[in-house]
């Protein structure tokens, strides 16, 4: 079979926008099923009337976030390289890096496991959990921490699936065990009544389901991913571009989290009352926010692959309409979202003042979110050409350094106000800075003029 052939049957490169959607709306759809089951797990944990079980959970929402940082140094680096070797047509390289992220994805959840259990304690004051939140806050603290290994290894291969085309196997293994998680939180959270400790039980077992879908798929289906212990050996310029890519990744996902431990310090100040509607905002602004990341995240093997087969014309041309396609439906979405924040919010919680804080919350969070798309595509493009550099700056801005900075002086001038503003803030400077760096970077290949 000649390399053209062979390449033509990764991705359909005559039809961008075609082929893009192809890749896209599976991740998209996976997002909005994850969505799902994140509010669903806030809707039953909300429903067991508890403020101090729903701020219980809300507080452990960095350690999910930092976990999946650890599982993207594999996946999100992997995939950056695979879909250029894909690009390349060098299918023996493939196997090796898949092989590879796979097994150490594993050694990182069984070594993150150790501290995690052991420093349990001073992890959840330092996460914002008071002395009345501390006992729901470990509840669920310590069955994550025990299943870290099941939750990492599911990002490896959803991610490394669609190098490979192959999105809507992607979609079903993690649509799989979100599905499950769904069904078992009522069980575990109410039936049971095992409360904040139920909701990360169903959590673990959902992302177990999903491991070992994608382990039977790859054994059986996949035609260039690995598994085989002999394939495991990378070489140091892989293992380099797998790091690079991989740990700014990682940061983006850390720094967030970094960011919501100082937002809840800095609520701790207004009473577990404003974690709790903060807690539930975030979660409803996901709406907007996890299908603007299956739209930045679904077309990186896409761009990979052309930017590895050195066909920047049709890149370039993929990236207008990405960019284009992306900002406008963040506008949309936020819209609909400020329109409908009481109501949303009432799903959740009858609280009057919760539901208050929580709906002014929730404007200020998406009110940015056409912003944080661009964001999010351009961090994705500069993952996917293997410039781990910018990629970094962007993560450090957004969720990150330039946040952090916005966040302090917000709330030194305008107090509470300013706490919520500063996101949306974060999200226009982090965009500009985006563009900026991204015809910086570029000049040379004549993508700097999308």
């Amino acid at each position: 079979m000649s390399d053209t052939k062979e390449k033509s049957t990764v991705f359909d490169t005559e039809h961008l926008v075609r082929t893009y959607f192809a890749q896209a709306l599976p991740v998209v759809f996976s997002m909005i099923i994850s969505l799902i089951y994140n509010l669903a797990d806030t809707y039953f944990v909300a429903r067991t009337g508890s403020t101090l079980i729903v701020a219980g959970v809300s507080v452990c929402a960095p350690v999910f976030t930092v976990l999946m940082a650890f599982g993207n140094v594999y996946a999100q680096g992997g995939s950056s390289l695979i879909s250029r070797l894909m690009g390349k047509n060098d299918q023996g390289s493939v196997r090796r890096v898949s092989s590879f992220c796979f097994y150490l994805a594993i050694a990182t959840g069984l070594v993150l496991a150790v501290p995690m259990l052991i420093f349990q304690g001073p992890i959840l004051r330092l996460l914002g959990a008071s002395p009345e939140v501390m006992p729901y806050a470990r509840e669920y603290y310590l069955v994550l921490a025990a299943g870290a290994p099941a939750v990492i290894l599911p990002f490896i291969h959803s991610n490394l699936l669609r190098c490979e085309g192959a999105s809507t196997l992607s979609m079903l293994g993690n649509v799989g065990g979100s599905v499950i998680n769904i069904i078992l939180d009522p069980i575990f959270i109410q039936v049971l009544g095992m409360g904040a400790a139920g909701a990360a039980i169903a959590t673990v077992i959902g992302n177990l389901a999903s491991d070992l879908f994608f382990l039977a798929i790859v054994l059986g289906k996949s035609r260039h991913l690995s598994v085989t212990p002999r394939d495991w050996r990378v070489s140091a310029g892989e293992l380099r571009q797998i790091f690079s890519v991989g740990i700014t990744a990682a940061v983006t996902n850390i720094a967030s989290s970094v960011c919501v431990v100082v937002t809840n310090q800095f609520l701790k100040g207004y009473g577990d009352e404003k974690i709790a509607a903060w807690g539930i905002a975030s979660k409803v602004a996901m709406i907007a926010q996890m299908v603007l990341i299956g739209l930045a995240f679904g077309g990186v093997p896409l761009f990979g692959y052309l930017y590895g087969g050195r066909d920047f014309k049709k890149l370039k041309k993929l990236i207008s309409f990405c960019t284009a396609f992306i900002s406008c439906y963040g506008l949309l979405m936020a819209l609909i979202i400020i329109l409908l924040a009481r109501p949303l919010t009432l799903v959740f919680m009858d609280d009057p003042g919760v539901v208050r804080d929580s709906a002014l919350m929730l404007r200020w969070q998406v009110s940015g979110s056409a912003f944080a798309g661009i964001v999010l595509l351009f961090t994705c493009l500069f993952q996917a050409t293997g410039k781990a550099g910018p990629a970094l700056a962007l993560s450090l801005s957004r969720q990150g350094l330039l946040f952090l900075a916005v966040l302090g002086v917000g709330v030194l001038v305008a107090g509470f106000n300013g706490l919520l503003a500063a996101q949306p803030i974060a999200d226009a400077l982090s965009a500009a800075l985006a563009v900026i760096m991204w015809r910086a970077a570029f000049r040379k290949e004549g993508l700097s003029a999308v």
